[in-house]
């Protein structure tokens, strides 16, 4: 099952080419705690640290100096170079990898990832169920608060057969009163349905974000054949960022590589990966209209 941490990957090499890039790799040659201000690096691994960005696991840390007789890096600001640009300073394992100025780095990746997922609805929704038994003097029922939609309503008949009928006459209310409906959902089933048989609503939901990363794809609610899906969709997300170095002055690609790699390269990029994107977008939506079939593909529209 694809991991969170694996879409990471994937969506890394899908930026960097499957070689990867030529960014300074190194280690830690000794743990890290959270509120350190100086850590220490493989000598081995690396000749040089230079001023500026690090990544440590999901952390930034900002440079100030580099030891490269001890390998004992400073962190510029002391604490306020840890947890940079947003991210989060924690402890970090002895042989931790250190990449100096990532060109993804990996929470802006964990975050395009966890867009395009929650982007991914309403054009794909995650289905829940909920089954209600129906009360002779009753019309209007409590949803679970996590519906967003009613996707159809089956009533069960009497009887031995154990049919459940598609149920055409019914409301959904997601402005319910909470005095009577807590969740504030509801609905309102207009068809007649024997007392003390079953009620089944089908609904959507939005999917989950992806937190730890050992989290699986599979907890988002949707299936594991979207991992192509959600890579392309992070993709066409980041890639810009590269084409928006150009207007730097002092930035490398405007002054070494802008030679050699064409203006609008990073457009064009991300304009193919939007195409991956729309295509198989069009195809799980697509297929999720066959695999559950509405209420309108119940009375044959």
């Amino acid at each position: 099952m694809t991991t969170f941490d694996q879409l990471v990957r994937k969506v890394r090499q899908n930026l960097l080419g499957y070689a990867l890039s030529q960014e300074s790799v190194s280690e830690l040659s000794a743990p890290m705690g959270a509120g350190d201000t100086t850590f220490t690096c493989d000598t081995e691994t690396v000749n040089n640290l230079s001023r500026g960005l690090v990544e440590i696991d999901d952390e930034l840390i900002l440079v100030k100096a580099y030891d490269s007789t001890s390998g004992v890096v400073s962190v510029m600001g002391l604490t306020n170079g840890r947890g940079y640009e947003g991210t989060t300073a924690a402890s970090h394992a002895v042989n931790s990898l250190i990449t100096s100025s990532p060109a993804f780095p990996k929470v802006r990746i964990k975050e395009a990832v966890n867009e395009t997922i929650r982007c991914l609805y309403p054009d794909l929704v995650v289905f829940g169920s909920t089954e209600l038994t129906k009360l002779a003097p009753v019309i209007e029922y409590e949803l679970p608060s996590e519906v967003e939609g009613v996707w159809y309503v089956t009533g069960q008949l009497i009887g031995p057969s154990k049919v459940a009928q598609p149920l055409p006459n019914w409301r959904y209310n997601p402005e319910a009163r909470s005095a009577n409906f807590p969740s504030g959902k509801s609905l309102q089933v207009f068809d007649y349905v024997t007392a003390g048989q079953a009620i089944k609503v089908v609904y959507s939901k939005a999917p989950t974000a992806l937190v730890n990363g050992s989290d699986e794809l599979t907890t988002t609610g949707y299936p594991e054949r979207f991992a192509d899906l959600i890579t392309y969709g992070a993709c066409k997300r980041l890639i810009p960022g590269l084409e928006a170095a150009r207007l730097q002055l002092q930035s490398v690609e405007t002054t070494e590589r802008a030679a050699l790699v064409p203006p609008q390269s990073a457009a064009k990029a991300a304009s193919l990966y939007a195409s991956l994107y729309a295509e198989r977008l069009q195809e799980e939506r697509t297929r999720q209209f066959d695999e559950v079939p509405n209420f309108a593909t119940f009375q044959g529209s």
